[in-house]
């Protein structure tokens, strides 16, 4: 994924569309440019590296002129060189692209140009787009035409704005399943991947539908349909606030997010009421039950499937959104899907809602993001309310995602009240406990950053946990670490135990305690270093991370939080930035 930023206004465009892009960079950081029209000329300026480090090269924020556009890349076509950042331009260095997304039929698309006289500098599929644009524009079409001419030729999924030396006071840009959305407001016009780009400009939001055609100028925006038919659409309001994109007193986005999780949580529960009453009685109704997500997502997916069966007593299925359409065969009319994303724009979610459509399944959405893709395409859909996540490690929107599963869980058997009130006690919980093992957490994680290996062990609802801990050690302080249900231990990873491996344990006093410790006690026989994640200790454990006493089943809400902030912590005494981790990106938009 990438994100770009266009800007339309008085006085020079470039500072904004920078300062828009560093809100932008969870969503690729390899490298970075801006292009604007000055005095009637294309002037642009890219490198490799993150925003901050182009910014300080080149000083993308000098080019004048009151429109620009600008790009973070993730890379997927071509590799990570200052001729496959963005912009990219045409033959003449007329028009310039920032591009989000995968045009599929580039390849055919570059041949025929090529072919034709063109002239490509880059190994990406974004430059077959202004060398199209080049033609129709040549040809006497205006670039908003350009665009609906060009939609017709296009394969894949992809958001792109685009400015031309010929068109000097106009940003156009037009997507197709990856999310694009103008930023309305008295002081210039303002389009993004994403509203984070301009919160601090405006809060009014319009979200540009698949093929549409968004014409920007500093003093008015203007959607047209692929006919160039205006479309008439009121703004809606944003709920984020400015200060949810900054930083504020923390060194890192991930430690702020992760201390956010107690009103995260509270923000969760603020749901409506009957909406959830009847997702719950849809859900105890379908023939079968599908969640489909990918990363962390899929962890809480798993949770939920948890929570289903144990409290809704609906049995359920997890299918990783990558290999959904492998099972589109069982997939029909008496199915109902849960789709789970933070970003709502994830690829493989996407295509796997699309496959369950055309069969017929009703679509419900688990996302945080108003208006994205997952939320169109979907027949239910709640949201996470748990305001923007900039680090690409997942953290408040794991414990969001969860209390809703509580949330329709207790639904099932209308005891919603009764779930509310305990999930808020537990929220002032977790905010205790977070101050409470700070030190101790820091500690483990000086002892845990020379380490190659861990493993994290435990049963029941904690499995999830367990894998959701190592995923999250293993994206941002790149320790290899595998989640894996404890009574499997003997089935084979015991061979890779060896004196002094970190085996942590999350074993809370519930009805898997004394089998997981039973099996901490095989792994501490091999010699393996046992960090206890329990609200009690015992005499086994070399380190005990303490949680919360809660009922049985809530322990994930007080058991997941600790673990991320040791990853964070163990990130951090490696000297690494957890909210950047290598070859990430936030939401993954490419399948």
């Amino acid at each position: 994924m990438c994100g770009i930023v266009g800007v339309a206004r008085d006085g020079m465009a470039a500072p904004s569309v920078v300062n828009g892009l560093r809100n932008l960079e969870y969503r690729g950081y390899d490298s970075a440019g801006v292009a604007a029209v000055t005095n009637g000329k294309l002037q642009f300026k890219k490198d490799v590296g993150q925003i901050t480090q182009v910014e300080n090269r080149y000083v993308l924020s000098d080019l004048t002129g009151n429109i620009a556009i600008g790009h973070v890349r993730w890379a997927t076509h071509g590799g990570v060189s200052q001729a496959n950042a963005h912009p990219q331009l045409d033959c003449r260095s007329e028009v310039a692209v920032v591009h989000n997304g995968i045009i599929e039929n580039y390849q055919e698309l570059r041949n025929q140009l090529i072919e034709r006289g063109h002239r490509f500098t880059s190994e990406t599929d974004t430059e077959v787009i202004p060398h199209l644009i080049e033609e129709y524009t040549g040809n006497g079409a205006s670039l908003e035409k350009a665009l609906s001419l060009l939609v017709k030729e296009l394969k894949g999924s992809y958001a792109f704005l685009a400015i031309s030396s010929k068109e000097p006071e106009k940003i156009v840009g037009t997507c197709k399943n990856e999310p694009l959305v103008i930023g309305v407001s008295g002081h210039g016009s303002f389009i993004a991947s994403d509203v984070t780009a301009f919160l601090k400009e405006t809060k009014q939001a319009i979200t540009v539908g698949d093929e549409e055609i968004a014409v920007l100028s500093k003093d008015r925006h203007t959607l047209l349909n692929n006919n160039g038919e205006i479309i008439r659409r009121e703004p809606d309001e944003i709920q984020w606030n400015w200060d949810e994109v900054t930083r504020g007193d923390c060194e890192f986005f991930m430690l702020k997010e992760i201390l956010e999780q107690p009103q995260a949580i509270i923000k969760s529960l603020a749901q409506d009421r009957s909406l959830v009453m009847d997702m719950a009685l849809d859900i105890l109704r379908a023939g079968q039950v599908i969640f489909t997500a990918c990363g962390t997502s899929r962890y809480a997916a798993l949770l939920g499937r948890y929570i289903f069966s144990r409290l809704g007593m609906k049995f359920s299925d997890v299918v990783m959104a990558s290999e959904f359409q492998y099972f589109e065969d069982s997939v029909n009319r008496n199915t109902l899907v849960i789709a789970v994303s933070q970003s709502g724009e994830t690829a493989d979610v996407l295509e796997g809602v699309r496959v369950a459509k055309r069969n017929g399944a009703t679509i419900f959405s688990i996302v945080n993001r108003l208006g994205s893709p997952l939320v169109r395409m979907s027949d239910r859909v709640l949201q996470l309310n748990c305001g923007p996540e900039i680090s690409v490690a997942a953290t408040k929107s794991f414990i969001g995602q969860t209390v809703l599963f509580y949330l329709l869980a207790f639904a099932m058997v209308n005891k919603l009240d009764e779930c509310q009130q305990k999930i808020e006690t537990i929220s002032y919980l977790i905010d205790d406990n977070c101050r409470n093992n700070g030190k101790n957490l820091v500690t483990i994680a000086s002892r845990l950053q020379d380490e190659r290996d861990c493993y994290f062990i435990a049963r029941g609802s904690n499995l999830h946990v367990a894998n959701e801990g190592a995923l999250k050690l293993k994206e941002i302080s790149y320790i290899h670490a595998d989640g894996m249900p404890a009574g499997e231990l003997k089935h084979g990873t015991l061979a890779l135990i060896e004196p002094g491996i970190p085996v942590i344990a999350i074993c809370p006093r519930d009805y898997t305690y004394y089998d997981t410790l039973s099996n901490i006690e095989e792994a501490k026989a091999r010699g393996a270093y046992i960090i206890g994640v329990s609200d009690q200790w015992d005499n086994v454990f070399d380190q005990w991370i303490e949680i919360p006493q809660v009922d049985e089943v809530f322990y994930p809400l007080v058991t997941v939080v600790p673990l991320q902030l040791l990853a964070y912590y163990t990130a951090v005494a490696k000297g690494l930035d957890p909210d950047k981790p290598r070859n990430l990106a936030k939401s993954v938009t490419v399948k």
